[in-house]
């Protein structure tokens, strides 16, 4: 116990996703902002001299048990169920079996081997919970979305969070040593929906890879993807579900439409990703949709892609639209102003602190589509190039290295608390 008041800051940690791996495709099944924000903090931790081991549900046989994915980060698969995809409600009949395996392949370890353990969701920090008190290290965890705050924010039609997730979360903001918030509001919410310990809070934004997204020509962009020059492209991207409103887009552009009929044949609603959640329910639902509204010529879907052909994306887009019921933070709204394009955003929890409303994109109250399709209209006026002109700085103030970064601090305060209680209570 003495290596824990010498040297707080952590060798190896131990990320736990059991629903999700970082090694999936983001934007469509519930692969999606957390895929992203385990694999780059997880290198990033790398290439400041700390160890990271992900543990993850094997959903194929073909899968081998471990992926070397950058050095000092690996991926280990873990046989829990059927080898294939779950839905998470069907996940927590799992645990035993993920929670079994990471404990067999630990205790296949040196003593001692892991610091800390970061465990990301709910599912994970159930988990996580567990092994951190067989081995005896601190466990901090991430939320990255809340139940309660779902179930406040739900959109029409979509179902509530159950009570089994609610009790689960609660379970493990009490037995976590810290908590990363994305946010200073979501700090709040922990504290004000789950009781938790302020001094136990960590403030962690997330960030952006700034070397792949980057500003870039649009015509170019725009040639490469098949898209008139001279088109007005409002770009959604992310996992087809209610949650994520992509239906507010259409409705806001079939108000467009109505109002400036000449903007039909220059209009196109390009639809990166794939059903997801409730979405699923119906997969087609957002097409029928645009059939309805009478606007399918208008709408473009695209499967999700790599990160490359993303950018590509963002930068022929005139602008991103985020209407969400519900975000902890935003990571497509950075990653577009990265790119140059400002963001049009639902005025909800974690885009309010990733987009800068008025200087890098606009923050729009409600789900009105009227409401939306004035919004959406400013983004053809001379106000899109200035807003445009602030986007990029904007995303410059978050970055995967100083994620990591403060990752490193907060795990430093946890492995320091939690080997000075440790002490206290030895010696009690």
């Amino acid at each position: 116990m003495s290596r824990f008041l010498r040297d707080a800051r952590p060798r190896r940690v131990a990320v736990v996703s059991l629903h999700t791996s970082p090694l999936d495709q983001p934007g469509t099944g519930d692969a999606g902002g957390m895929n992203v924000y385990i694999l780059e903090t997880s290198k990033r931790l790398a290439a400041a001299g700390v160890e990271v081991e992900i543990f993850t549900r094997a959903v194929s046989s073909h899968l081998p048990p471990t992926v070397e994915v950058d050095p000092g980060v690996t991926v280990t698969h873990l046989r829990a169920g059927p080898f294939e995809e779950l839905r998470k409600e069907d996940l927590p009949a799992q645990m035993c079996a993920f929670s079994a395996g990471l404990l067999r392949t630990e205790a296949g370890r040196p003593e001692g081997w892991f610091d800390l353990i970061h465990s990301h969701y709910w599912l994970s920090g159930q988990v996580g919970w567990l092994a951190s008190e067989r081995w005896d290290v601190p466990l901090v965890h991430s939320m990255h979305t809340m139940a309660k705050v779902k179930n406040l924010e739900l959109a029409d039609g979509d179902r509530a969070e159950p009570l089994v997730r609610i009790i689960g979360e609660d379970q493990v903001v009490e037995n976590s040593s810290r908590l990363i918030a994305n946010t200073g509001e979501e700090a709040r919410q922990f504290i004000d929906l789950y009781g938790a310990d302020p001094t136990a809070v960590d403030v962690v934004h997330p960030g952006v890879d700034l070397q792949t997204f980057i500003p870039g020509d649009q015509s170019a962009a725009r040639d490469a993807l098949g898209l008139a020059r001279d088109a007005h492209v409002l770009l959604f991207v992310g996992r087809i579900q209610p949650l994520k409103a992509p239906d507010v887009l259409l409705r806001a552009a079939a108000d467009m439409i109505a109002d400036d009929p000449t903007l039909r044949s220059r209009l196109v609603i390009a639809i990166c990703g794939g059903p997801s959640g409730s979405g699923l329910d119906h997969p087609t639902g957002l097409a029928d949709l645009a059939a309805s509204l009478g606007i399918t010529d208008l709408v473009r879907f695209e499967p999700p892609t790599d990160r490359a052909r993303l950018a590509q994306w963002y930068v022929a887009a005139d602008a991103t639209v985020v209407p969400s019921y519900s975000e902890s933070f935003g990571l497509v709204a950075v990653e577009s102003q990265a790119c140059g394009t400002p963001v049009v955003a639902a005025a909800v929890g974690g885009l309010r602190t990733a987009v800068a409303d008025g200087r890098s994109g606009l923050l729009v109250p409600g789900h009105d589509p009227r409401t939306w399709a004035r919004a959406l209209a400013r983004m053809a006026t001379d106000e899109r190039a200035r807003l445009a002109a602030g986007a990029r700085l904007h995303a410059e103030g978050f970055s995967w290295e100083a994620t990591a970064d403060a990752l490193i601090s907060s795990y430093s305060r946890a492995i320091g608390e939690h080997g000075r209680l440790a002490v206290a209570v030895g010696s009690s």
